[in-house]
């Protein structure tokens, strides 16, 4: 299945439906030719939403060959409305924008709606409308500001104004299956172990008789790439670790057990903290401490990478997300997120060839790699920890007591979280070392200690977040630990916000 792209927010996140829903997917930009599409044997095409009116001068089309070449096709929001656009239909800026849930009524159950109720929550985005269908389509869906919510025709094209690949439409996963397997008639055969060895194989092709080297981070992803690549090309792989001093506790430790003790990986372990806190010194701006410390881990690791023996390849554990989002300025209306370090942040003259056995996968996909490979639960599992590390989590200056102060804060959030069995339900739980401080009475004497932030959210994949309902005696517990064991700490807080509006980092 390949997702046409037109720059909309949502087209990672069709993909990851899509794969979901046991089919293979990749992204491509929506203005790629159909002979470049056809070479890889699409079983069918999506053509994702995107910012731009279709009738406006300048806006993305897709290749009309594309449309007739007998291919299924599903078009969402402005994916729907090229579609009929393209085909002779008509478009028009609609008198009531939609934007956020509504309802839709079905009219017509044939393809992608089949065995659903006839009325779905949806969620609409759109400032567009289909006023007149292209011949030989016909509706099967309207709302109460859209009386065309979707169409489709004998050829097997459809087109929705919703987006089925969010929460918000309830029967979301419904329509894409119907779509992928009653219309397209894909088998379902994308299983993410099964990719282990394909990726096995594929490395040893690239790496023949080379040696490998491989940045740790304790994360899964760094983690399944060593792990593949070690067991791909046995002796030739060596892991570097460089200890920031950015880390949580007792990370060093339980990288080097896992990595050496449990699945035997060559490890050199390098403590460049005081190159890292140097850097950070009087630093209180995030990109800014986002640079000094992505310029001095390259810095770092080329020193250290030159005390190894010949090294001919780069291993990364690079994933479709950091690919997409490091380069959707190659998509029309869309914007670059951020440049991954690992995708568009290495050196011009990089003397190494890289090896991204993990880069057309979800994170998601990852974790079920890993559990195959018998990677231990609890690293598996890891919520998302931010790259530039505890920097990001400190307002203000990074100092070496700050960050001692907010190890001890974060630790107890996660011991916490864990004890109460809701680790696995969070995206992501920790704490914040606020700039602020207040006043408090510890036994008979005032303090002026600092404020910690807690902050818990729940999420799907880190697009939209919404913050966790933790129980009273849960938090309670937190905050009671955090002011007795955490020195310099009399006042701990919770984080009620979304995202959006707030970000799930405070930096």
């Amino acid at each position: 299945m390949l997702v046409l792209d037109f720059g909309s927010q949502y087209s990672q996140l069709i993909a990851r439906r899509v794969r979901e829903a046991g089919v293979y997917c990749e992204l491509v930009p929506g203005t790629t030719p159909w002979d470049a599409l056809r070479e890889r044997s699409p079983r069918a095409l999506i053509l994702s939403g995107g910012p731009a009116s279709v009738y406006a001068d300048g806006a993305p089309l897709c290749d009309p060959a594309a449309l007739d070449s007998g291919v299924p096709v599903l078009g969402i929001c402005y994916g729907m409305q090229l579609l009929a656009y393209q085909l002779g239909g008509e478009v028009a800026s609609s008198n009531r924008r939609e934007y956020g849930p509504a309802n839709v009524q079905v009219d017509d159950e044939a393809g992608i709606f089949r065995d659903l109720p006839a009325d779905l929550p949806v969620w609409m985005s759109h400032g567009d409308t289909i006023v007149k269908p292209p011949a030989g389509f016909r509706r099967l869906a309207h709302s109460s500001s859209s009386p065309i919510a979707a169409m489709g025709d004998d050829a097997g094209r459809f087109g929705i104004a919703f987006h089925p690949e969010v929460i918000h439409t309830r029967q979301g996963k419904e329509i894409l299956h119907n779509f992928l397997y009653s219309v397209a008639g894909c088998r379902g055969t994308w299983k993410p172990a099964a990719f282990i060895e394909d990726a096995m194989l594929a490395i040893r092709e690239r790496v023949n008789d080379g040696h490998v080297l491989l940045a740790l981070s304790g994360g899964v992803d760094s983690a399944v790439c060593a792990t593949l690549v070690h067991r791909a090309v046995p002796g030739r792989l060596t892991c570097l670790f460089v200890d920031n001093g950015l880390l949580r506790r007792d990370e060093r430790r339980r990288v080097e057990e896992v990595m050496t003790r449990h699945l035997g990986v060559e490890l050199k372990v390098v403590d460049a903290s005081d190159d890292f806190l140097s850097a950070l010194e009087g630093v209180v701006d995030p990109e800014e401490k986002r640079r000094r410390i992505g310029a001095t881990f390259i810095r770092v690791f080329e020193r250290e990478a030159a005390t190894i023996r010949q090294i001919d390849y780069l291993a990364q554990g690079t994933l479709y997300p950091d690919v997409i989002e490091s380069t959707s300025h190659d998509t029309f209306g869309a914007h670059r997120i951020k440049t991954h370090h690992n995708v568009g942040g290495l050196p011009a003259d990089l003397r190494f060839q890289l090896v991204e056995p993990l880069r057309y996968l979800f994170k998601d996909e990852v974790r079920a790699i890993g559990s195959a490979l018998g990677l231990p639960d609890d690293m598996v599992n890891r919520q998302p920890f931010p790259g530039p590390g505890l920097a990001v989590r400190i307002l203000g200056e990074v100092t070496r007591a700050r960050l001692e102060t907010l190890r001890a804060a974060d630790w107890i959030v996660v011991d916490e979280i864990k004890a109460a069995g809701l680790y696995r339900s969070l995206w992501q739980s920790f704490a914040i070392l606020t700039p602020l401080q207040s006043v408090g009475v510890m036994g008979d004497y005032r303090t002026y200690g600092n404020v910690v932030a807690i902050r818990a959210v729940q999420s799907e994949d880190g697009m939209t977040a919404d913050w966790a309902r933790l129980p009273y005696e849960v938090l309670a517990t937190i905050s009671t630990r955090i002011v007795n064991e955490v020195p310099d700490v009399n006042r701990v807080v919770y984080d009620i916000s979304s995202k959006p509006p707030s970000t799930i980092e405070w930096e």
